[in-house]
């Protein structure tokens, strides 16, 4: 019986490990670069910031939600340069795994997105999410404007007010200074991977989970 635990033990280790290992699937790839959208469609839009965790899963609830054109995976909140995604994941930069939204505000809010960032993670959880554990994976807000800042704590303090969650939410409302996209193989990097283990056991859940709770959000099919 102690040989079947431990290889299950083991096994578990295996499904969760941190969102770093890179193995490409070329169909995949494909179908996602036929999915994306022009640089000039992109111009057209606005954008907005966010840190829940695994860049991986973050960018694909976002890929979700009806009006999102776009959702890069990259590095926010941090003062190094051009940080690599192995000096972020170490823990030792201030920058946190996060997203850059493209967004069209004639079909879906800013107010909107802000609940699709609550409504998608833990925000009660410091320096951590899921398996993830780390500054990096902190809950953050990166807001660009008075406006943004406002419809943020306004939130906030319904769900505090609320007692949404039974824990006092952690997360971060700070203002945006810069964004640098991570390497390309971290893009789209879920859909390009459905075997991946992390994104079986982690990514692909916590998708459904968001798209369980949010229906009336989600793209028709064949939307983008």
């Amino acid at each position: 019986m102690k040989v079947f635990q431990i290889m299950a033990l083991l096994i578990g280790a295996g499904i969760f490990l941190a969102c770093s290992t890179a193995n490409s699937n070329p169909n995949a790839e494909a179908v996602a670069a036929a999915a994306k959208p022009t640089t000039e469609e992109l111009q057209s839009l606005s954008k907005a910031y966010f840190a829940s965790g695994c860049f991986w899963c973050v960018e694909a609830i976002f890929e979700s939600v009806e009006g999102v054109s776009e959702a890069v995976s990259g590095y926010s909140g941090g003062t190094t340069k051009n940080p690599t995604y192995q000096a972020v994941s170490s823990g030792q930069l201030k920058h946190a795994e996060a997203v850059e939204v493209y967004y069209d505000p004639q079909v879906v809010s800013y107010e909107t997105l802000v609940k699709v960032f609550f409504g998608s993670h833990d925000p009660t959880t410091l320096n951590r999410q899921g398996p993830d554990r780390g500054p990096q994976y902190r809950s953050a807000l990166f807001y660009q404007n008075d406006s943004e800042r406002q419809i943020a704590e306004a939130y906030l303090k319904e769900l505090t007010d609320s007692q949404a969650y039974s824990s006092p939410i952690v997360t971060e409302v700070v203002p945006f200074d810069i964004f640098y996209p991570a390497e390309d193989y971290h893009q789209d990097y879920e859909r390009r991977n459905p075997d991946n283990r992390y994104v079986r056991g982690v990514s692909i859940p916590r998708l459904n989970r968001f798209k369980a709770k949010f229906p009336d959000l989600l793209k028709t099919e064949g939307g983008h």
